[in-house]
């Protein structure tokens, strides 16, 4: 258990830096078009309310609230926030919409401690945090969209438009195969999505070409490699992984077929409803399924 602990904690502090340099480089150079001001309300809105809720919850508990005791306790219990916040005001285009920008931000901080489950003994939030901020509020604010594409690469040219994906594509597949060790998760949901690609294309008079066509854009790519990845909020056995990224793609080409945008973030929202839901009735089928029940437990294993 410590050492899953420290591995959790050493990818927490490496895609803490990564997307820190990130947001650095996109406003310093890469042209992203929100406001300085959206990334430092996102962050001030997610400290303050996860120092806030911990206290709540510690005084309710009766216990020690996990950011006291030294200044290194105060940056590791932050982490998680610094990064849902900053990935909420990188992905989500408000535009002068402050508000909007907090509401999704303090939602995916408040989804932490509304929707849980107990799992291997411990409490634990099923969805994905800064997903379920940025589908919410997609949901609820329908004049509000995803940042522009075009501003992750804007000001690359010639071999720089190639290199700077491929940067990202070699770090995250390293971050993952050592920290999060979310490699078949990944590779599931990257085969998986060429297939629902497939097949629209064969059975639902869509073009193979356009299909795969999100697959080449930068939000594709940190989303596979930052976000449906997250050990906090996926399966960790090889079963598990697989069908999770799996059913992530496949619901996936389900919403495109019946034309809802934004499918990405939906998809992940629901594949992560539909296994929070399916641990917390994990009671009743080990009542009622018996010897079938093994397969069920290898599929939503989380250590």
């Amino acid at each position: 258990m410590k050492q899953i602990k420290n591995i959790r904690l050493a990818a927490l502090i490496r895609f803490s830096i990564a997307i820190t340099a990130l947001n650095i480089l996109g406003f310093a150079y890469l042209g992203f078009e929100q406001s300085y001001a959206h990334p430092i309300i996102s962050l001030l809105t997610a400290y303050i309310l996860e120092l806030f809720f911990e206290y709540l919850e510690s005084r309710i508990q009766k216990r020690k609230a996990r950011f006291l005791g030294s200044l290194k306790q105060w940056v590791y219990f932050l982490l998680p926030a610094h990064i849902t916040a900053l990935a909420v005001a990188m992905l989500l285009y408000t535009n002068e919409q402050y508000f909007i920008q907090i509401f999704a931000t303090a939602f995916a901080i408040l989804s932490k401690y509304i929707f849980r489950i107990r799992l291997n003994g411990r409490v634990r939030h099923f969805f994905n945090p800064s997903n379920m901020g940025i589908a919410i509020t997609l949901i609820l604010f329908p004049w509000v969209g995803i940042s522009q594409p075009y501003m992750f690469t804007e000001n690359f040219h010639g071999i720089g438009d190639w290199m700077f994906p491929l940067f990202l594509v070699i770090l995250g597949t390293l971050l993952n195969a050592k920290y999060t060790r979310k490699l078949p998760l990944i590779l599931s949901w990257l085969c998986v999505f060429v297939l629902q690609a497939g097949i629209r294309a064969l059975f639902f008079d869509s073009s193979f070409v356009s299909a795969l066509l999100p697959i080449t854009g930068l939000a594709f790519l940190l989303f596979t490699f930052y976000m449906v990845s997250d050990p906090g909020t996926t399966p960790t056995s090889f079963i598990g992984q697989i069908v999770f990224g799996a059913s992530v793609a496949l619901i996936y080409g389900l919403l495109m077929i019946s034309h809802i945008v934004f499918g990405l973030f939906f998809s992940l929202l629901i594949v992560c409803f539909i296994r929070g839901l399916a641990i917390y009735m994990q009671p009743y089928f080990k009542k009622n399924l018996g010897s079938v029940l093994k397969p069920y437990k290898l599929i939503f294993k989380h250590e």
